[in-house]
């Protein structure tokens, strides 16, 4: 059956009139995307799919155009499109962290990580510059690894810290394993980090380990 002929408060494009996005599934969202669906598919049954083969949104948005384009009704077009759609959200998330103390947005500091590290393969360490009302002044991906380990220099932290500024900065990385958990490593790195820090009077806020669309906060853990 296609979507025209579900009943209005059912569909997606009536049901986000209605209710709001907030109120649509992934799937729904991702359909109003896609428009249409393909033969024997709704454009709702498309989205599933595709949810299905790459496992989130963000998967989705991670897959490369050659991936894409294997599922019967998803071509370059759609890809670039997806692509666009994702910058778009990462800068507008950026933009508000910029203008606005960090922890009167700790939600969106979350979704702005899980949209940079949520979907990698490899393992990335970045840090947040703030400035001293906590705004973002800068976002690096200063390492990157293999697919479980990472190298990260205390000392290029510091050089970035003062290049930027800071006043406090925030870590982030990934566990491309899929589990937040903390290792003892991550602990011992983010008290080094905190030290070599000091020295130079730049505070850290805290740490995030993001796995898909979960994160964990060190701070909230009480491990700062």
């Amino acid at each position: 059956m296609a979507i025209t002929d579900w009943p209005a408060s059912e569909r997606p494009r009536e049901k986000l009139i209605e209710l709001g996005a907030d109120a649509l599934s992934d799937a729904e969202l991702l359909a109003i995307f896609l428009r249409v669906g393909v033969t024997g598919k709704s454009a709702v049954d498309l989205a599933r799919d595709l949810l299905n083969q790459f496992g989130s949104l963000n998967g989705i948005f991670a897959a490369s155009e050659r991936e894409l384009s294997q599922v019967h009704g998803i071509g370059s077009s759609k890809y670039v499109q997806l692509q666009a759609i994702f910058e778009m959200s990462r800068r507008a998330l950026n933009e508000q962290l910029q203008q606005r103390d960090v922890f009167q947005s700790p939600q969106q500091v979350r979704d702005y990580l899980v949209l940079k590290l949520g979907a990698l393969t490899r393992e990335v360490f970045m840090v947040l510059f703030l400035d001293a009302q906590n705004r973002l002044t800068a976002a690096e991906e200063l390492f990157s690894g293999t697919l479980t380990q990472t190298s990260v220099y205390p000392r290029e932290v510091v050089k970035r810290a003062i290049y930027h500024n800071a006043a406090s900065v925030i870590f982030a990385h990934n566990h491309p394993s899929g589990t937040t958990q903390q290792s003892a490593a991550d602990e011992q790195l983010t008290q080094q980090l905190k030290q070599a820090l000091a020295l130079v009077d730049v505070r850290v806020l805290d740490h995030f380990i993001v796995a898909g669309n979960q994160t964990l906060s060190f701070a909230e853990r009480g491990l700062l």
